[in-house]
């Protein structure tokens, strides 16, 4: 409103000022414009308004397609970047398609030498028991020189010839169909990896045009700033130069605003995170103490119970005592031993009395919650440091290094100078990983984006260096650098590698 007013009074002191100096320049004496005359006309004041507001919204629709501007160059180099990783994962099976392959074929040729074995195993075993049955069927066998007994051991070898035999070819049969088995695997895994070669080499055209069409949108984006950064510096009767410093301004501070946004959104979900797990553990801890309370006071029930009992069997036992004592002192110094035994029994009575009282047991505390998985490798400081030494370098799909990375190239990398191995596949990396929460986060852990909150939708990711950064290689245009965690949209998933 103070623009619109200002704006006003500026086209009306130019109105009068275009008014008023052909009056001064005439003569003196002339009569001028009189009271009335001094002020513009409501048609001008209207006019002037009209004007202001026409810049106004000139200025407003110029900022607006700025904004969208942006926008589109952030989905474009979204797409590009799904299209890229879509490639990785498309490599990525094709190289465990091939794996498959090789072994299968491996096992389909020992299957096949083992047959070949087993085959001429059964051959010579078919030769050897023709022979040895052809000359026990000689009648003369009986008359030979060795006689009956040369007969029998001559029967036994080859009735034993004769159970190898059947033997070996069940082995042969059972290698044979697995052999088949093994050669079926190969041919559904050959078929598999052309399957996958095709599919990858789809993934590359569709990465390539993805690609492309982002550099196109980014060079006609650029070209649209720059002509709308030069109406807006018109609109606003200022330079180009200062339209452009006032919108990279404005650009860097919204991104501010939005990145700190997120990072209040991130921490109260953190932090509504926190509070939901100390809900459910005191719960778990309240629950194993009321039943750790209940057990001991059943426990102490039942030891109430039974001393009760055992004072009650006391009891009777003294009455009984008492009894023998009133006896004649005659019958107890005539039988002065015959008290012992039951005196011994009932003692033997009472210690098994205590025995058998059950002790009172108390649960064990609930083990405590477990902490975030540490990292199995030391080499986190390592990654992080091979990370760095990449910094500057621009970003290419599909590049692992040296000199160009994509997302997932240069955290395999990282990482693989720290001894750890990871595909070049941003979801596989989520898979090699340990799930954890942001605030589980530590140095060296991965942090990825993804369309649909879920690991099958992941097409970024970048490493946490601590301090709310991470390093990555963000997307087309743009080199390996270090950003705020947040300085895009909130990450969705972590992992600890």
């Amino acid at each position: 409103m103070r623009r619109n007013r200002l704006a006003v009074a500026t086209l009306v002191a130019l109105a009068l000022s275009v008014s008023t100096v052909p009056a001064a320049a005439g003569d003196p004496s002339s009569p001028g414009p009189g009271p009335a005359q001094a002020f513009p006309s409501q048609e001008q004041v209207d006019h002037a308004k009209a004007h202001a507001a026409r810049k106004a919204r000139d200025v407003g629709v110029i900022k607006a397609r700025l904004l969208l501007a942006g926008q589109r160059l952030e989905q474009a180099a979204t797409k590009a970047e799904q299209a890229s990783e879509a490639y990785n994962g498309a490599l990525w099976r094709l190289a465990q398609a091939k794996q498959k392959y090789r072994a299968a074929r491996h096992e389909a040729a020992r299957a096949q030498r083992t047959v070949a074995s087993q085959r001429n195993r059964i051959g010579a075993l078919v030769a050897q028991s023709y022979q040895e049955g052809g000359d026990l069927s000689a009648l003369n066998a009986m008359m030979s020189a060795d006689g009956p007994e040369g007969v029998l051991d001559q029967y036994a070898a080859f009735h034993g010839a004769s159970t190898s035999l059947e033997a070996d070819y069940k082995r042969f049969t059972a290698a044979d169909s697995l052999a088949g088995v093994f050669a079926a695997q190969a041919k559904h895994a050959k078929a598999e990896q052309a399957r996958l070669a095709t599919a990858a080499k789809e993934a590359k055209d569709a990465a390539v045009a993805a690609a492309e069409s982002a550099q196109s949108e980014a060079t006609a984006i650029a070209e649209e700033k720059d002509r709308l950064i030069r109406e807006l510096a018109q609109a606003q009767n200022i330079s180009v130069q200062l339209a452009r410093e006032r919108q990279s301004a404005l650009e860097e501070i919204a991104r501010r605003r939005a990145e700190e946004r997120a990072r209040r959104e991130a921490l109260a979900a953190a932090r509504a995170e926190a509070r939901a797990q100390a809900r459910a553990q005191a719960e778990d801890r309240a629950r194993a103490q009321a039943a750790a309370e209940a057990q001991a006071a059943e426990a102490q029930a039942a030891e109430a119970r039974a001393a009760e009992a055992r004072r009650k069997q006391a009891s009777r036992h003294r009455l009984t005592s008492s009894a023998r004592v009133a006896a004649p002192v005659t019958a107890e110094r005539s039988q002065p031993r015959q008290n012992q035994p039951r005196k011994h029994h009932a003692r033997k009575h009472h210690a098994r009395l205590r025995v058998s009282s059950p002790a009172p047991t108390f649960a064990p505390p609930p083990p405590p919650p477990a902490p975030a998985p540490p990292s199995p490798h030391g080499g986190a400081q390592q990654a992080i440091a091979y990370a760095e030494a990449q910094l500057g370098e621009p970003y290419q799909w599909g590049a692992s290094g040296p000199g160009s990375w994509d997302c997932s190239g240069l955290t395999m990398k990282a990482w693989a100078s720290a001894g750890t191995y990871l595909p070049h596949y941003s979801v596989a990396q989520y898979e090699a990983g340990v799930p954890i929460s942001v605030s589980e986060l530590r140095r060296g852990d991965l942090v990825f984006w993804s369309t649909n909150g879920a690991p099958s939708g992941i097409h970024h990711v970048a490493m946490y260096i601590g301090n709310g950064q991470i390093i990555h290689a963000p997307r087309t245009g743009r080199p390996v650098e270090i950003d705020d965690m947040y300085y895009w949209i909130p990450p969705d998933l972590f992992v600890r590698v």
